[in-house]
């Protein structure tokens, strides 16, 4: 059985055809969804699914770079927000939707900076001063990090190597998701106790880099996901993206590493219960 470690439900939960979504996957034999907070627009949409489906849903909370609003106190009240989701429930409010699993994704990204090299610096330090915000949260809450970083793998792990030395940031409990850069980046990431996880990017036909980094990493700390609704792997290219689909990638992760496909999926899934901290 699978688990998608990493996707975006709100598209199909508010067309209204989420419980399809649920069932192909459930076929597929992805049996547990990681649904990824972004904005607070989907913080509590994703609290109050995870709570209609115990033990098929889990979720995350976490400002992504490219929703910080258009100034800075819309994502400084946004992120003082986040605390509250991981709050135990007091025991008049056994009723409260279960906590998140992780604080993410949170990041940087330079990917859809505007061209104005101005305007560009100035939105890139926002994103890093929010960055830094929410890893200050993570340390004080002890929770696994979930990582977008696109175009900006340097700057990235620049970020986490100071809050490690000056922390004590437990980087053993960070994974890069979508990892699209190669294998001397895994590897980097690896040696501090960092980890990535694949999409369906490494079923494209111009992703030598990101197998090469799979490979890197090897099967001990490996994760899948889906990403969806986007990065749909193939024979799915092109079309939205949906968990059922994980079982493509995991296929190809299977032949890549040499491994029968029931054992890579009982492997990533065990390593995504251990990191994220899921029950059985």
């Amino acid at each position: 059985m699978l688990t998608d470690t990493h996707c975006h439900l709100e598209t199909f939960a508010r067309r209204g055809d989420f419980p399809a979504v649920l069932d192909r996957a459930a076929a597929a034999g992805v049996t547990r969804l990681i649904t990824i907070g972004t904005c607070p627009a989907d913080w509590n949409l994703y609290a109050s699914l995870t709570n209609q489906y115990p033990g098929r849903l889990a979720y995350s909370v976490g400002l992504h770079p490219c929703d910080l609003g258009e100034d800075d106190s819309a994502w400084r009240t946004a992120i003082t927000q986040l605390p509250a989701f991981f709050e135990p429930p007091s025991s008049s409010s056994l009723s409260a939707p279960p906590r998140p699993v992780a604080l993410g994704e949170i990041g940087l990204d330079r990917f859809h900076l505007p061209k104005d090299p101005a305007k560009a610096a100035d939105l890139f330090a926002r994103q890093e001063a929010a960055f830094r915000a929410q890893l200050d949260l993570a340390r004080d809450l002890a929770c696994p990090i979930v990582i977008h970083s696109r175009n900006a793998f340097p700057d990235t792990l620049r970020v986490l190597d100071e809050y490690a030395r000056a922390s004590a940031l437990d980087l053993t409990r960070v994974v890069f998701h979508c990892f699209t850069d190669g294998p001397d980046e895994v590897r980097a990431l690896n040696q501090r106790g960092a980890r990535a996880s694949f999409t369906g990017i490494i079923t494209y036909k111009n992703a030598d880099p990101v197998r090469a980094a799979l490979l890197a990493q090897g099967p001990d700390h490996l994760m899948l996901e889906t990403d969806a609704p986007y990065l749909a792997p193939i024979p799915h290219r092109g079309q939205p993206n949906e968990p059922a689909y994980l079982a493509h990638t995991a296929q190809a992760a299977a032949q890549l590493l040499n491994l029968p496909l029931d054992q890579l999926a009982a492997r990533t899934t065990a390593t995504a219960r251990e990191f994220f901290a899921l029950n059985p």
